[in-house]
């Protein structure tokens, strides 16, 4: 081969080399949310759940993300457990962990929402993949002992292993009757919009943070 066959050939796999480095700049961000219905957008329309309308936030924002809903309806930490595995595909790159609610609207022992909750964080960072976790509180009608055992969990885990904390998935919604629907307690298309004003900045913190590694 000639001088100008070498020179063809390098710059080819230049070229190569070039597009491939592209092509993996460009894979999005892979996100799950995984919680209950507060995250799967119960009794809303396509496209109204966090999820959905926290992407569209962030790639407003510049980043390329997709957030895949894994939310279930009426799940407890101990039904997330038991899913985790099969919710979260490989090629994940992070979880918005969001459970609990279930857990303390059925007056279930703290200790068993937190030991639920700190075996999933294990698996997850097990298989690399980063933790934002959403916080949630116990109704105060359960009782100050309660309250005081159950919303210290998750400040407590995030401290632990070292997470990304959102303190309350709910703040601005609950108490609201214009953020939530007819039953009182899940937010409507507005509350979802107020809580991914809330996240936002820390879910973008989120994202770059895995952009970055």
């Amino acid at each position: 081969m000639g001088f100008k066959g070498l020179a063809l050939a390098l710059f080819a796999a230049i070229g190569l080399a070039a597009g491939a480095a592209q092509a993996v700049a460009q894979t999005p961000v892979k996100i799950v949310g995984f919680g209950d219905s507060l995250m799967a957008g119960y009794n809303l329309e396509a496209g109204e759940g966090f999820p959905a309308r926290l992407e569209a936030a962030l790639r407003a924002r510049g980043h390329d993300v997709t957030i895949a809903d894994a939310g279930v309806s009426g799940d407890t930490t101990s039904g997330g457990l038991a899913r985790l595995d099969w919710s979260i595909p490989e090629g994940t790159d992070g979880v918005i962990l969001e459970l609990g609610a279930n857990d303390a609207l059925r007056g279930l022992p703290p200790e068993t929402t937190r030991q639920n909750l700190e075996a999933m964080i294990v698996r997850l960072q097990e298989r690399g993949i980063a933790v934002l976790l959403a916080g949630m509180l116990a109704p105060p009608n359960l009782g100050a002992d309660y309250e005081a055992a159950f919303n210290a969990i998750y400040p407590d885990l995030a401290a632990k292993y070292g997470l990304l904390h959102y303190p309350f998935f709910l703040d601005g919604v609950t108490g609201d009757a214009a953020m939530v629907l007819d039953d009182g307690m899940h937010p409507n298309a507005k509350g979802i919009n107020k809580m991914v004003d809330g996240m936002l900045p820390l879910a973008e913190e989120f994202v770059t943070a895995i952009e970055a590694r």
